[in-house]
């Protein structure tokens, strides 16, 4: 799995996003204001453990999967945290947190998005 370093840089380097680190030092990453992913070091077995907002069906999906968990405390609102090196390719996690920034960017007003530089999820342009 991804080191903290590397979750760190690849969350910077989307549009529109800033960092805190809180929670007993959870590195924490959000988009307009709204959280997308975390990397924290939260109870046995999750030294490192990142997290991050799906849809819907990735979420069943994920669930389903040896060391994917729903996350603690944000489960209802569909996160999962990835508990196990062997779980997802750093591919595939990077991948799930590029689509958790388009997620929760996409909920946030037309002008938010327009002051962060992030395309309209209405547009039809590509």
């Amino acid at each position: 799995m991804m080191t903290r370093a590397q979750f760190n840089a690849y969350c910077s380097a989307l549009t529109g996003t800033t960092h805190v680190v809180q929670w007993g030092g959870a590195s924490v990453w959000k988009v307009g204001g709204k959280i997308f992913a975390l990397c924290s070091n939260w109870g046995p077995g999750s030294e490192g453990a990142i997290s991050f907002k799906c849809s819907d069906l990735a979420f069943q999906m994920l669930c389903e999967r040896e060391g994917v968990v729903p996350a603690p405390y944000l489960a209802r609102v569909k996160w999962v945290q990835v508990r196990s090196d062997e779980a997802l390719s750093d591919e595939d996690i990077r991948a799930y947190i590029t689509e958790a920034h388009r997620l929760v960017a996409a909920k946030l007003t037309r002008k938010q998005r327009a002051e962060l530089g992030l395309p309209d999820p209405k547009s039809t342009d590509a």
